[in-house]
């Protein structure tokens, strides 16, 4: 019980103590849920050199096949746990998390004052950049976020609104301003977890409704069958970049073979 809880929360009060959110430090925490090989070879050391009793192997092995396969699950779940226990976790996150400033949406511990987007976008990968350089050029406003930091600093040099965050960061969403953003799109392609039953699109979906989030939603899909699910879920538009891809090349190709009318 000490490997699967107590770890998980010593960490999780070091990373509050250095600067990070409670959401960074419970998942890290998660990731030491259980003891490793080194500890059955350690305590096979120890027996070897008759400095512990013969039934500290035993022991150490069944401790590390117990918390080796319940912290798989833990981390499989990991999501999941941490929506249930974030009310409990306030006590290990610093008032201002200053390693992730963006992190949580708040500064000096207010909410964001920012608004005025009229879309917002999860992920500026190869396919969520091109989306939102596109609407930065067309006039629209638009807000770019994404969970890697030098991305987030490349996209604000560039003068397009960018913030730090991630679709599981229900805390990072509530502290969004989106009263009058008219669409939310996930340009992150998160295939549904047939182990755990989790997809991340359809949480982001669901923390949206659930704040009262009365505008549109879009999701990113890879083939017509999760298209059809997400849509089921909820989703306003599906954004399908492989046939949306093709489409577009056909009709350019069509364009460009059609007969050239004389003047």
């Amino acid at each position: 019980m000490f490997v699967l809880i107590g770890n998980p929360l010593i960490v999780l009060a070091i990373m509050g103590y250095m600067g990070y959110r409670r959401r960074t430090g419970f998942l890290a925490g998660l990731t030491v849920a259980q003891i490793s090989e080194f500890s059955l070879i350690f305590v096979a050391m120890g027996l070897a050199r008759s400095d512990i009793a013969d039934n500290a192997l035993a022991l150490t092995a069944l401790v590390g096949f117990v918390t080796i396969a319940l912290s798989t699950y833990m981390t499989l779940w990991s999501h999941r746990l941490y929506d249930w226990c974030a009310p409990l976790l306030g006590l290990f996150e610093s008032r201002v998390a200053y390693r992730e400033p963006d992190g949580e949406g708040v500064v000096d511990g207010r909410p964001l004052d920012y608004g005025g987007w009229q879309v917002v976008l999860f992920g500026l990968g190869r396919y969520g950049a091109p989306i939102v350089r596109a609407l930065h050029q067309a006039g629209v406003r638009a807000l770019a976020i994404d969970f890697d930091p030098q991305v987030v600093a490349l996209f604000r040099d560039l003068g397009i609104e960018t913030f730090y965050g991630n679709t599981d960061d229900h805390d990072f969403l509530d502290a969004l301003p989106l009263g009058n953003v008219a669409w939310v799109v996930s340009a992150v392609h998160s295939p549904y977890d047939d182990l755990s039953g989790y997809d991340h699109r359809l949480a982001l979906v669901g923390a949206l409704r659930r704040r009262g989030y009365g505008g549109k939603v879009a999701l990113t899909a890879h083939d017509p069958r999760d298209a059809v699910r997400l849509r089921q879920a909820g989703a306003d538009l599906v954004l399908m970049p492989f046939v949306d891809a093709s489409k577009r090349a056909a009709e350019l190709l069509a364009e460009a073979l059609a007969p050239v009318t004389p003047g």
